[in-house]
C-alpha cells in the first residue's frame, strides 16, 4: 500500500479552496445585479381606457435623480410633452402635459442606479378611450416591434462572474501544481 501522493493532496486542497471561494461569492451575487424595472403605470403592453396623466416607473434600487430620463412617444415616434422626471427613491415619474388621443405609445427610460450602472429600456401601451373623439395616431412604418421594445439591462450575470472566478482559481492551482511538479525533477 502506498502513501497518498502530494499531487492528490494538492488537488484536494485546490478543490476545497475552490468550494470555499464559491461559497463566499454566491451570497454576494446580488451586489452584482443591476437595477431593473419592477413595475410601471400604465402597465407594460396594456390597453387603458383613459389616457394617463402620469407615467410612474418603479425599479429595484434607488435612482440617481440627475441621471433619470423618461420619454413618451406616439406611434409615429413623435415625442409627447411631459414635465421633468421626479425621483423618489426607486420611483421615477413624469407628468404628461400633452394630449393622448387613442393610439399606441411607447415609454422609454434610461436610469442610473446606486451602482452607477446605466439601465435603459422601453415598453408599449395603448390608449383606447371609448369617449375620445380624437382620431387615433397610427404608425408611419410597418415594422414589427423589435427586441429593443422590451426592458433590458447590460452586464454579465452573477453566474458568469462566479464561473470566471472559479476558472481563475483553477488556473492558479493548476499552475502551482505544475510548478511544484517541475521543481521536483
Amino acid at each position: 500500500m502506498t502513501a497518498p501522493s502530494s499531487r492528490s493532496a494538492a488537488v484536494r486542497f485546490g478543490a476545497a479552496l475552490l468550494a470555499v471561494v464559491v461559497a463566499l461569492l454566491i451570497p454576494a451575487s446580488p451586489a452584482w445585479a443591476h437595477n431593473r424595472l419592477r413595475s410601471a403605470a400604465p402597465v407594460q403592453e396594456s390597453t387603458v381606457s383613459r389616457a394617463p396623466t402620469e407615467i410612474v416607473l418603479e425599479f429595484d434600487e434607488r435612482l440617481d435623480p440627475p441621471f433619470t430620463t423618461v420619454v413618451l412617444t406616439d406611434a409615429a415616434k413623435r415625442k409627447i410633452p411631459t414635465d421633468d422626471p421626479v425621483v423618489d427613491g426607486a420611483k421615477g415619474s413624469v407628468q404628461v402635459t400633452g394630449a393622448l388621443p387613442n393610439g399606441s405609445y411607447t415609454v422609454a427610460y434610461r436610469v442610473v442606479s446606486i451602482d452607477g450602472h446605466p439601465v435603459q429600456g422601453s415598453y408599449p401601451f395603448t390608449v383606447a378611450d371609448p369617449a375620445s373623439s380624437a382620431a387615433p395616431i397610427v404608425s408611419t412604418t410597418t415594422e414589427a416591434p423589435s427586441a429593443a421594445a422590451s426592458a433590458k439591462s447590460g452586464g454579465p450575470g452573477a453566474g458568469v462572474l462566479v464561473a470566471g472566478a472559479a476558472l481563475a482559481i483553477l488556473v492558479v492551482v493548476g499552475a502551482g501544481l505544475l510548478r511544484r511538479r517541475t521543481n521536483r525533477r
